[in-house]
């Protein structure tokens, strides 16, 4: 029961069928074309030579239509046409037949006769065909032809036909086989690779055969996935990582401080301070794990109803505005080149954190007294480009892929303020709305360009 199940057995019956199928419309066609075309030709034939027999007794009559007869019989004696002329009575009069067929002819006078003790040259049976035609006077005349000739050609179909099939049925059941288990085989590769990496191999891959098919197609598509997937894990196993760290010291911070709340040397109001100090850390700590949910559903694409046509220029101009106060306090400048820009469709506040947290790392990376610029210009009518510079120390360009992602900071001190979310989120939005991010070093200071494709947004 399982060998009927399987694949091989499947494929070699389908194979089967269909070259068994081919052999015998082949055959069919065969047959039409050589047996049947010589029948109907044998038809067309003995009426017209009846035809040509029954215009030729009305012209010269019963005297003519012997002597045409005999003419014909003498002329080629072994041929196979059949002539018998008998009187009103049924008598014979003329003919290579011995009587009058007892057969009963169909509505149009043929009649299917086995010939060798009706004709006169031949013993050995065999089939023939004639059509009877009565003559004017009563007198009946049968012209036919010895169908043995045709007899011997369906024969030879049908024996052509039968080794045919056999040999199709080997050739179908071989083939199929063999393909089948070619198939099956690099399957059985694939499903046993599939089945290592199941079982903690990460670093096997699917096995490819070079020869650009549907199943080397789909060992790339799966070797790319699992290229994916690793990556994936890496970076799970990296944010697991940085999570571990930089909660550890804010959890101990809390820990240390809620613990010190608790000494009851200390006044009302210092322990009202330590208090204080402990719901700020976990708001902190809080912050940094809505802030990881937050670009979690971003990246799962659940946040799109928000979106709207909205002005790139205003909200631009609305994100300077909010820090120029902080920048005036720094005795930084802001300084803002633009042009009108064509709307665009986005969630007007995630665009905005976006833009406020790429503007608050450049001032913050900038020194006092140093320079931040922002250019807003349309290069072309269906793209927007926004460059953001700071006058900084800039990134090192081996790190200025890694600076989005989670956790991250290029101060591996981690003094300064921050949890190392901020970029990620950034890529994370910027990925949803479609919008392209670019760094590089302008000596001094950094660039970050957005390009944003207005006819690909979606």
């Amino acid at each position: 029961m399982k060998l009927l199940r399987s694949t091989t057995t499947k494929l070699a019956v389908l194979y089967l069928v269909l070259f068994t199928s081919s052999v015998l419309l082949l055959g069919t066609f065969l047959y039409w074309a050589t047996a049947g075309y010589m029948e109907r030709q044998a038809r067309a034939t003995i009426q017209a030579e009846i035809q040509g027999l029954a215009e030729r007794y009305q012209q010269t009559g019963l005297r003519g239509l012997t002597l045409t007869i005999n003419q014909r019989m003498k002329r080629n004696p072994t041929s196979a046409s059949i002539y018998l002329l008998v009187d009103p009575a049924g008598n014979r009069i003329l003919g290579n037949l011995d009587r009058w067929p007892t057969v009963l002819p169909d509505a149009q006078g043929w009649v299917e006769l086995w010939l060798g003790s009706d004709k006169v040259l031949d013993d050995k049976p065999h089939p023939a065909r004639a059509q009877l035609f009565t003559l004017g006077g009563g007198f009946g005349l049968l012209v036919g032809r010895d169908m043995e000739y045709l007899s011997n050609v369906e024969s030879l179909i049908f024996e052509a036909l039968g080794w045919g099939l056999l040999l199709t049925t080997l050739l179908g059941l071989g083939g199929g086989l063999w393909i089948g288990r070619q198939f099956l085989r690099r399957i059985e590769l694939l499903n046993r690779t599939a089945q290592e990496i199941m079982g903690g191999d990460m670093a096997r891959r699917m096995p490819l055969r070079g020869s650009d098919d549907e199943l080397d197609s789909l060992a790339r598509t799966l070797n790319r996935m699992l290229d994916r997937i690793n990556e994936l894990m890496t970076g799970v196993k990296q944010v697991s990582d940085n999570i571990a760290h930089d909660m550890r010291t804010p959890l101990s911070r809390l820990r240390q401080t809620l613990e010190s709340a608790q000494d009851s040397r200390l006044t009302q109001a210092d322990q009202q301070l330590r208090i204080e100090q402990a719901v700020q850390e976990a708001d902190q700590l809080l912050g940094t794990f809505n802030a990881l949910l937050r670009i979690g559903n971003i990246e799962a694409r659940r946040q799109r109803q928000a979106f709207e046509e909205l002005s790139f220029n205003q909200l631009v101009e609305d994100v300077i505005e909010l820090y120029e106060p902080i920048a005036e306090d720094r005795e930084q400048q802001i300084s803002y080149q633009h042009q009108p820009v064509s709307n665009i469709q986005g969630d007007r506040n995630m665009l905005f954190q976006v833009l406020a947290n790429l503007l608050d790392n450049a001032l913050k990376y900038s020194p006092d007294n140093g320079h931040v610029s922002v250019q807003l210009t349309q290069p072309a009518l269906n793209c927007i480009e926004l460059k953001i510079r700071d006058s900084g120390p800039g990134i090192p360009e081996p790190l200025q892929d890694k600076v989005f992602q989670r956790f991250y900071r290029l101060e591996e001190s981690r003094t300064t303020p921050g949890n190392g979310l901020g970029l990620s989120l950034v890529a994370a939005v910027c990925d949803l709305h479609g919008i392209e991010i670019e760094l590089s070093n302008c000596e001094p200071g950094t660039e970050v360009k957005l390009l944003i494709n207005t006819e690909q947004q979606s």
